[in-house]
């Protein structure tokens, strides 16, 4: 028998391990109080503070007769209870929670989230801002109020406001007032929505995340850093180039992470392919650069830029980016019409015009022919006031 026992309460410890471990009851910051309230009289009173993480609250209200003293407390109770759940599943969790004894005397009582609400009840006996009220006066009571169920229980709330009418009009009524809250473990480090949310939005005022057509998955990368790090209270303590340093930091560990840098580059990519084709070829060198100087770039980022600078009159920048792209895929031959352009319009015709012929027959691309490429290229060029002189030899090379 005394095996059985010990398995017993070994396997109950383990359910309770196991079951808690997204929450616990804080024995800490539980509430308990007896209220002496006067014959016929009204009396309100707070519970403790509140921890942050808040997600659910038990009470229990007993009356006791005079010389009565309370059997068990909430908090011994609670512990055979892993979660708030185990009570809210039924009638017979709420009648677990009651107290084994009470007085005969009985009283009313409701619930308020303000001190000046709870003390215009005791002044008029007005129930209309209450968040809970019981009308029928009872002797002993307990209830599980829930964040997602009550309004007396909301994200911010630090304390509740208790407020007792008695029913006996000879003697005073002591009342014992006990409420246990149930702690989030993820929510105790006090980020809430609105907390997330600042850090996002701070977050999207970054250089890097500017940088991003959509910054979102970078942003969220960066919060989920800061959350694991730190409780809300400590990074708001930090100094303001404390909390720079910590984005910079985490920014730099997000900004590698391959699905995001994957977004990133990606996302550059298209942006530099608009700034091309809206003629913003200075605007988008930065970009297609940023791609190259993080080890990012293709062939294909290569010839974009090397085809930019040839625009903005920088050959010898687009000599060396086509090069560089040349020696990443020597068969893209888009950099070898571009090198073809750089290599005509700084007056190496005879490379240039090597380079033209040898290609004349393939495509650029699977629907794009080198000599179609070539021709809109020149048009381009001439728009931009690119020296032109030898275009139509090259032209006719392909004729």
């Amino acid at each position: 028998m005394y095996k059985l026992n010990i398995l017993f309460l070994l396997s109950l410890v383990s359910f309770n391990s196991f079951a808690q471990k997204d929450g616990y009851w804080d024995k800490e910051r539980a509430t308990t109080k007896e209220i002496m309230v006067p014959a016929g009289d009204r009396i309100s009173v707070s519970t403790e503070d509140l921890p942050v993480g808040t997600t659910e609250i038990v009470y229990r209200i007993t009356l006791l007769d005079k010389n009565q003293e309370m059997t068990n407390s909430l908090v011994s109770v609670l512990k055979a209870i892993p979660d708030p759940y185990g009570i809210g599943k039924g009638s017979a969790g709420a009648v677990f929670l009651m107290s084994k004894i009470s007085g005969d005397d009985k009283c009313t009582y409701s619930i308020f989230t303000s001190n000046e609400n709870a003390k215009k009840y005791v002044a008029d006996g007005k129930i209309d801002n209450a968040c809970y009220s019981q009308s029928e006066p009872v002797s002993k009571d307990a209830k599980r109020l829930s964040l997602d169920k009550s309004s007396c229980l909301k994200p911010d709330t630090a304390t509740i406001w208790f407020g007792f009418e008695s029913k006996n009009w000879f003697l005073s009524q002591k009342v014992v007032l006990e409420v246990v809250p149930w702690v989030d473990i993820k929510l105790n480090r006090g980020w809430n929505q609105d907390n997330k949310n600042e850090i996002i939005s701070l977050c999207k005022t970054s250089t890097m995340a500017q940088k991003m057509a959509n910054s979102d998955d970078f942003c969220v990368c960066i919060l989920n850093k800061i959350i694991k790090q730190y409780r809300y209270d400590e990074f708001q303590k930090l100094l303001a180039v404390e909390k720079t340093k910590v984005y910079k930091d985490f920014g730099n560990e997000c900004y590698k992470d391959s699905d995001i840098s994957k977004n990133v580059f990606n996302d550059l990519r298209t942006q530099a392919a608009t700034l091309i084709n809206l003629q913003k070829y200075n605007e988008a060198i930065p970009k297609l650069n940023t791609i190259v100087n993080e080890g990012k770039a293709t062939a294909l980022d290569y010839s974009s830029l090397g085809y930019c600078y040839i625009l903005t009159k920088q050959f010898g920048k687009a000599l060396k980016a086509l090069q560089d792209g040349e020696k990443l895929d020597d068969t893209e031959l888009l950099i070898k019409l571009n090198l073809a352009h750089t290599y005509l319009i700084t007056d190496d015709y005879s490379t240039a015009k090597t380079l033209y012929k040898k290609y004349q027959n393939q495509n650029v691309t699977d629907s794009l022919s080198w000599t179609e490429k070539t021709k809109a290229d020149f048009e381009t060029f001439k728009k931009a006031g690119l020296p032109s002189k030898d275009f139509e030899k090259i032209v006719k090379l392909f004729n």
